[in-house]
């Protein structure tokens, strides 16, 4: 790998709403001159060929509406064992809601329902603020990780541990990507999977949630930036110290 590039895993088989997902994060990448692949293992229909994790200095999980305890979902098991292979190579991963509770099972903590499900936005509380700001940031998850063994709790709420890291790998219960326009390709890939209704039921009123990311959206979007430049830099870090490490033991 000659040079820093990203791998993002997003849950959504439809291709024109691939590259809307990651929202703040593509400018934020953009602006640290990391290229970027987008990757979805969701439609097990269009076997595309599994990413060579050589090629990646970073991977980062995306949300999904299912949930990330749930191996009956045909698609969870591979991406379990694709971010598995990340942690073992040492490839930085950034876990966001659904892939902040991967990653915590990855790292042998547990995924479960919430007991206080969380829906709009919300301040945290930040042990370190330079990587996470205290927000407030996107919610939506009826899901929560219980952080584990082997990680550090960097930032919670009354409602759940909202960050936490271990050594370079950093997962976040909230969704610091939001714009208006991946919370509309979320709607979109909703509506075909059938699962709008599911949200709908659970009073969540689509149009209210739209208009407050927008007027959120200016300064999620510097807050997306600041998060994602401390993970890259924390990111060079390592690997440059795990490079200087191979060639002395050499």
């Amino acid at each position: 790998m000659s040079e820093p590039r990203a791998i993002i895993l997003v849950h959504d088989p439809a291709e024109d709403r691939r590259n809307r997902i990651p929202g703040a994060l593509l400018p934020a990448l953009a602006s640290r001159h990391v290229p970027y692949d987008v990757h979805s293992f969701v439609d097990s229909e269009n076997q595309e060929p599994r990413p060579d994790l050589t090629e990646y200095s970073m991977l980062i999980v995306m949300g999904s509406h299912e949930s990330a305890h749930d191996d009956s979902v045909p698609w969870i098991p591979i991406e379990f064992d694709f971010v598995s292979a990340a942690v073992d190579s040492h490839v930085p991963v950034l876990g966001i809601c659904f892939g902040s509770q991967l990653l915590a099972r990855v790292l042998g903590g547990t995924v479960s329902a919430s007991t206080h499900p969380e829906r709009g936005f919300t301040k945290i509380s930040s042990d370190d603020l330079d990587l996470v700001p205290e927000g407030p940031w996107m919610q939506l998850h009826q899901d929560a990780f219980t952080v584990p063994p082997s990680s550090r709790e960097i930032a919670r709420n009354d409602s759940a541990p909202q960050a936490f890291t271990d050594g370079t790998n950093l997962g976040v219960q909230f969704h610091p990507e939001i714009t208006v326009d991946s919370f509309d390709s979320w709607v979109e890939r909703w509506i075909a999977s059938g699962a709008l209704t599911q949200f709908q039921e659970q009073g969540i009123d689509i149009d209210t949630m739209r208009t407050e990311i927008s007027r959120h959206e200016a300064d999620s979007i510097r807050a997306c930036d600041q998060l994602l430049g401390t993970f890259h830099r924390n990111s060079l870090r390592s690997q440059s110290s795990l490079r200087m490490g191979n060639t002395e033991s050499a």
